[in-house]
């Protein structure tokens, strides 16, 4: 069986006295793409912020390889999203008064590449994702698709070995919902970098390798991996 990069055992997470997590426990394969599902409110966000390092389980573990990412300070978690992990929100959370260069050059500057080199790699990861073209836009001056593969360009800069993507076509229509999922999962598959997916749309859903559905709290199915992931 192949050793999952990230997994997920037992977690437990509470929000006042709702529990949005009750015992869910998932596998991320190394270089998969895997889609977990489940109707609003049923936990599956929760479960993708707590692999990610966002947020710590009150219970259960999460692993990053040997490490336990549930026990790991905040300034610990806060490195790896930028160096390890890249995370994609619903509404790609660009910052309004850089450009998308600027944006996507952003986690790199923060980890100490000099301006210039920041700048050439996120021209080339904006170029990959079709978005050249915006290099010098604000976010507010551009669509909601191209924000999204500005979006997903910065999450991919760092040559993350996962990337967490929260609804990431869940403000988009169908559209440009289809452009950026073709672009992030071709990104994906050629850097080899896992890709987690939360979505309640069956049709972004199917450009993963496998599925895991999530309800009330649990993760109730869970597709097997294939014997060997296809890039």
């Amino acid at each position: 069986m192949t050793t999952p990069l990230i997994e997920a055992r037992g977690l437990v997470k509470r929000y006042g006295t709702t529990d949005a997590l009750r015992g869910a426990s998932l596998r991320l394969l190394p270089g998969e793409v895997l889609a977990v599902t489940g109707p609003s409110g049923s936990g599956k966000s929760t479960l993708l912020h707590c692999m990610a390092g966002i947020v710590r389980p009150d219970e259960g573990e999460v692993r990053y390889g040997a490490e336990r990412l549930d026990q790991a300070g905040e300034n610990r978690r806060s490195t790896l999203r930028r160096t390890d992990f890249g995370v994609v929100f619903q509404f790609g959370q660009l910052v309004g008064e850089l450009t998308a260069l600027d944006n996507v050059a952003l986690p790199l500057l923060l980890a100490g590449t000099s301006r210039a080199a920041a700048h050439k790699s996120a021209g080339t990861w904006l170029e990959r994702f079709g978005v050249l073209g915006q290099a010098g836009l604000r976010p507010g001056e551009m669509s909601g698709g191209q924000g999204q593969r500005v979006a997903l360009a910065r999450a991919m800069v760092t040559a993350p070995k996962a990337v967490f993507a929260d609804e990431p076509t869940g403000a988009l229509d169908s559209l440009a919902g289809e452009q950026v999922m073709t672009a992030l999962v071709h990104a994906a598959r050629e850097s080899g970098t896992s890709v987690l997916l939360v979505t309640h749309d069956a049709q972004i859903a199917a450009y993963a390798d496998r599925e895991a559905t999530v309800r009330d709290g649990v993760v109730e199915t869970e597709d097997e991996p294939a014997a060997e992931v296809t890039r």
